[in-house]
């Protein structure tokens, strides 16, 4: 060991040692912190050692040597003001010969600092978080040799303990805080390798609790680590062993190499062994090496350099893992369900210890193309979006994940509306269109040759892809809000006329209906809040939909004209969700035709022709439709909406699941007297929602004399099935004279129907 390492060894040692008589003491919190900076600065000869504790989200000084003492307590820094906030939010050692010259310097005059020059500062780190900062300062200008900075990020380890020992952590807080929103997100990354995947969240690493960081006996520790390499080195052997994970691939052979390479680097080793001879046990020796090797990696711009520190950093895991016992990954563990790894990073090695029939896919923090676990994955075939970033903080164990690499996103706890465009997406990749493609080409047309429109529900711009592969009319139903809940902020005029103008082109002559902005409810956005900033008891009878737009109706012009522009040259259509009364509809169609008048005014280009239509979701426009129906060009019954609306069932409730019944008597014949109504009026009519997409419920209101249906992509093929197999005219006087008796087992009697007749409801 050279001399000077073997000062600050001594040093290091020196101050854990007096560190753990004060941890050991029955003196208050803030009497021990006070205590910890005066040992400190006496022992790296500093004028001024200080300790900034994170509360509710600020960096509070809690304890100072050399600064003013009426400043404890006082001052407070966000993360990433001045150079001890920059240090907690960037997780990095800052070392300066001259503070001021640093472009995030902030003066603080409470504190008298400006006698000083000199700054060095380390983040103190609790599970990977900055929960705190300690820093040293001179009157000197002079860098703080890198000696004496190793020495304080092996102090704020232990000060790490010695805070969270005093309750100084809130552990809870600190493990949420960055998931208190329990809503969905969507986070967006970079394809590693491409691919969909769905499944619950599994954490790769589960924390390792470090539950003592001084040493009681160096050579104790010293023995533990070498067990500890010994064992690892005898799993990488093994692993080199398993040719059934690897095959004839070159490219595996060498990711194994570097591997091996790294677990026998005798270099990495001697820096644990150093840390140990500091005084610390050798879970706090790996975890203090591996903390200096993830600094690095923020600091390196060589992606090559980079992937390689990854690979040892999957190393260290490793052995922290054996050297603590606490052996239970997830991998060894077990997956019990389809699963989405998440992990900061990983390497190949613990890739390949997981089950490929349950592992779905991957979500890093970091990652590149190049990385091993990149080329690993990429052989088994398991889907990987990289550059994820924070999403420890918006995840938690067990969530719902979708991810799909190939448009760079994953869905955390995704709404239904996502779920289904999502599964359609997926759908219809895995079984690439064949299971009905023989049906693509034909029109839907029932046996006695009654022509049924078959449109899809859509939210995305990939989705649109979905007409060609199914055949379909065009588009029922296009969720706009989609864009709104995807983005951080109000997306802009320009944005969203892209999008339109992109979903047209790509739908060619087929028709687009564009649903207005259908947000509250579930699908709140951290941008819009309730003007009144009340709570909700019940948000999906509330502030939502319509409501919301024609309050703020600066969004609603905003996307009047957007869609008006994006249409130009051909026919739009548009609908507005959750109309109540006809006043509604006016409002929210004025709204529309006046900025066509504008753009008109202004010689802009603008849509050809706009027909306009209301869905038909709350129970109470049925009584009012005489007055609507005339100003409607088309009229579309949301059954999801419309169905827990009419039984006062929440669909998403298990206990009244039963209740929300698509065959019930009583909501037949509502639906069948607006049908009715509808077509008497020559308005067309058509069903956007769940009950649509199943064969049988979709039978049933075809028999009650709806043309339309807008439905998921990959239920097109089953429906147009049922329909080329069935005899309208025949089916109509039986499905009328069954919801005219009030029946209870009216789903019972059409399968009878059907079975009987041969038609197609499977």
């Amino acid at each position: 060991m050279p001399p000077s390492q073997q000062i600050a060894t001594i040093a290091a040692r020196e101050i854990l040692t007096r560190l753990h008589d004060v941890m050991a003491s029955r003196s208050n919190a803030q009497s021990k912190l006070d205590q910890v900076v005066q040992i400190i600065s006496t022992a790296l000869l500093s004028d001024v050692c200080s300790i900034y504790l994170l509360r509710d989200g600020v960096l509070e000084l809690f304890a100072t040597y050399g600064l003013k003492q009426e400043a404890v307590h006082v001052t407070r820094l966000s993360l990433g003001q001045g150079l001890v906030g920059t240090i907690a939010r960037d997780m990095a050692i800052l070392n300066l010969s001259e503070a001021t010259s640093h472009p995030d310097f902030v003066h603080n005059p409470e504190t008298g600092e400006e006698f000083f020059h000199s700054f060095a500062g380390v983040p103190i780190v609790r599970r990977e978080q900055a929960v705190g900062v300690l820093a040293v300062q001179s009157a000197e200008s002079r860098r703080f040799a890198d000696i004496e900075v190793e020495a304080l990020q092996t102090v704020a380890m232990v000060l790490a303990e010695l805070i969270f020992s005093a309750g100084l952590i809130d552990e809870n807080s600190l493990a949420s805080s960055g998931s208190k929103d329990q809503g969905s997100l969507r986070y967006n990354g970079l394809k590693l390798v491409e691919g969909m995947g769905r499944g619950y969240a599994v954490f790769h690493q589960p924390r390792v609790t470090i539950e003592f960081t001084v040493a009681e006996d160096v050579e104790v520790e010293r023995q533990r680590l070498n067990a500890a390499f010994a064992r690892m080195r005898e799993q990488i052997e093994h692993m080199a062993q398993e040719a059934e994970f690897f095959g004839n691939s070159n490219d595996h052979r060498e990711v194994l190499a570097t591997y091996r390479m790294f677990a026998y680097d005798e270099g990495w080793r001697r820096r644990i062994d150093e840390a140990i001879d500091s005084g610390l046990t050798a879970e706090a020796a790996i975890e203090r090496v591996q903390q200096h090797n993830r600094m690095r990696m923020r600091e390196i711009g060589d992606p090559i350099l980079a992937d390689r520190l990854h690979d040892l950093e999957d190393l260290s895991n490793r052995l922290l893992r054996l050297v603590s016992g606490q052996l239970g990954t997830a991998a060894r563990l077990g997956l019990h369900d389809d699963a989405i790894l998440i992990a900061r990073n990983m390497g190949p090695a613990e890739l390949l210890e997981y089950d490929r029939r349950r592992l779905k896919g991957i979500v890093l923090e970091e990652g590149s193309l190049t990385s091993h676990v990149t080329i690993v994955a990429k052989a088994i075939g398991i889907p990987v979006l990289g550059r994820v970033k924070e999403i420890h903080q918006g995840v938690r164990e067990g969530d719902l994940l979708l991810v799909d690499s190939n448009q760079g996103a994953v869905f955390i706890r995704p709404t239904p509306e996502i779920e289904e465009a999502f599964a359609t997406r997926f759908a219809l990749s895995r079984k690439r269109r064949a299971e009905f493609a023989a049906m693509r080409d034909l029109p839907a047309i029932t046996r006695d040759n009654h022509r049924i429109e078959l449109m899809i529900n859509a939210g995305l711009r990939d989705d649109v892809a979905a007409l060609e592969a199914t055949g379909a009319d065009g588009i029922g139903l296009f969720r706009t809000e989609f864009e709104f809940l995807v983005s951080s902020t109000l997306p802009r005029r320009e944005r969203q006329l892209r999008l339109y103008r992109d979903i047209l082109e790509a739908a060619g002559d087929r028709p687009v209906i564009f649903r207005t902005v259908d947000i509250g409810n579930d699908k709140t956005l951290p941008y819009i809040n309730n003007s009144d900033e009340t709570v909700e008891e019940n948000p999906a009878l509330g502030w939502r939909a319509i409501r919301l737009a024609l309050e703020k109706k600066a969004l609603l012009k905003v996307q009047a004209r957007a869609l008006i522009e994006g249409a130009a040259g051909k026919t739009l259509y548009v609908m507005f969700p959750m109309i109540a009364e006809p006043w509604e509809y006016e409002q929210a169609r004025a709204v529309f035709e006046k900025q066509n008048a504008w753009l008109a005014k202004h010689d802009k280009p603008r849509a050809k022709r706009i027909y306009y239509g209301s869905m038909l979701e709350v129970p109470s426009l049925a009584e009012t439709l005489d007055i609507l129906l005339p100003k409607l060009d088309f009229l579309s019954i949301g059954t999801n909406d419309l169905i827990q609306f009419f039984f006062a069932a929440d669909r998403a409730y298990p206990k009244l699941a039963e209740r929300y019944d698509w065959l019930s008597p009583a909501l037949l014949r509502f639906l069948s007297r607006i049908i009715d109504q509808a077509n008497a009026a020559g308005c067309k009519v058509g069903i956007c929602g769940e009950m649509g997409g199943r064969t049988l419920t979709a039978m049933a209101l075809i028999g009650l004399g709806l043309k339309r249906l807008s439905i998921t992509p990959v239920a097109i093929g089953p429906i147009k099935a049922m329909i080329r197999s069935l005899d309208r005219d025949a089916f109509a006087p039986f499905i009328r004279e069954l919801v005219a008796s009030g029946a209870s087992n009216i789903g019972d009697q059409l399968e009878s129907w059907a079975k009987k007749h041969g038609v197609v409801i499977n």
